[in-house]
């Protein structure tokens, strides 16, 4: 850790990956709750915000935009296009661009899209290691945990998860939405998969889909789309702990 303040500025990651997944022929993408949630946690605490993908563009999960997936209590937010996370939506920027000395929490929002680009996403892995790095907070709700899969500590040279309790989407929620087969066509890896590969603990939630959260330090992850406003939570708790 630095001696020098943490900003406290959020760099939200989503995923650049927009296209096919579902068995209906729906393409994957970002799921848009778990950006525009936490993205509202964010901002009324007082940080700010910055959109981030891999390559500075993003689609939208095209299941996150229709109920059920999306909660009636969302819809007025999304048909919103000039507001809110909406608006950033429109400017992502490109991970490569950003100083990580800017930021001191990365936010890796899911959707399956991110199971396609965010392990091995180059410029965001070594934006989310080098914010940790400089003593800030990394965190990630539902499927973004995908990028612990190869985000590295830089001082000691190990999955950054190794050691750390972790939770995320559930093999179980994969069967119970069923897109377990679409997983394994593309040659995705489950959350649960990643954990046990990089030596973290795992934590489930009590059931798929109940709000579930953990912190371990300076990382807090969630469990799924209902989690990402109190995951946004625990990476604040986590970076209001900090002694820096």
């Amino acid at each position: 850790m630095t001696d020098k303040p943490v900003p406290r500025k959020v760099a939200l990651a989503v995923t650049s990956y927009f296209g096919p997944f579902y068995d209906d022929g729906s393409k994957t993408g970002l799921f848009w709750s778990e950006a525009a949630h936490p993205f509202d946690v964010f901002t009324k605490a007082g940080f700010e915000v910055d959109l981030v993908s891999e390559t500075g563009t993003v689609g939208l999960d095209e299941h996150s935009t229709k109920e059920p997936f999306l909660a009636k209590e969302d819809i007025e937010a999304f048909e919103d296009k000039s507001s809110g996370i909406n608006a950033q939506l429109k400017s992502v920027k490109k991970a490569s661009d950003l100083n990580p000395s800017d930021y001191g929490i990365f936010f890796a929002a899911g959707g399956h899209g991110v199971l396609f680009d965010f392990p091995n996403a180059t410029n965001l892995l070594e934006l989310a290691s080098q914010i940790y790095d400089n003593g800030g907070i990394v965190s990630a709700v539902c499927h973004g945990p995908a990028i612990f899969e190869n985000l590295k500590d830089k001082k000691t040279g190990e999955h950054l998860g190794k050691g750390k309790t972790l939770t995320g989407f559930t093999n179980l929620g994969e069967e119970q939405i069923g897109v377990v087969a679409a997983v394994k066509k593309y040659n995705l890896k489950f959350n649960q998969t990643v954990f046990e590969e990089i030596g973290a603990t795992w934590s489930p939630p009590p059931s798929p889909f109940e709000v579930y959260s953990v912190v371990d330090g300076r990382i807090a992850t969630g469990s799924n789309p209902a989690s990402a406003a109190d995951t946004a939570n625990s990476a604040i708790k986590a970076f209001n702990s900090l002694s820096v």
